[in-house]
């Protein structure tokens, strides 16, 4: 699944992964504090990504309050590795920040379009109803 149909390599998301990507862990040494923005649009692309990959997904949602919890989570831990590497710190407030504008930048890209829709079905269980002419249940015998 290519993630441009949520997020186009010209957004401040994918702008954001791509400095991030290619610059390792030294993104950071033009200053003494982290790119709060730049952390936080990065984190929201690689949460959709790792959902498009469906990597450490055991449980598929059902509903779009599942989906946003998994990409939530998803992009606080694409936080937190962000500022385990970094050699900067956060301003006081800075995590609070960050975290708020991922999940701003998430509930975006889900109330574009049909992009819940197409989510919730990617990693949907495959169809376990029937197949035609076949029993919908099966009676028990008793004697």
């Amino acid at each position: 699944m290519d993630i441009s149909k949520f997020l186009a390599p010209h957004s401040a998301e994918a702008r954001a992964h791509i400095h991030l990507t290619e610059n390792g862990i030294y993104w950071d040494a033009a200053g003494p504090t982290i790119d709060e923005t730049v952390v936080a649009h990065c984190a929201s692309y690689r949460s959709f990504e790792r959902y498009l990959s469906g990597e450490h997904l055991f449980i598929p949602p059902r509903t779009r309050s599942e989906l946003l919890s998994i990409l939530r989570r998803y992009s606080t831990d694409a936080i937190h590795n962000a500022i385990a590497k970094s050699r900067s710190t956060l301003e006081t407030g800075g995590y609070t920040r960050v975290c708020h504008l991922a999940a701003k930048s998430i509930q975006e890209v889900l109330n574009t379009g049909d992009n819940v829709a197409y989510l919730l079905a990617l990693h949907a269980p495959k169809d376990l109803s029937p197949r035609e002419g076949e029993a919908a249940t099966r009676s028990i015998t008793t004697t």
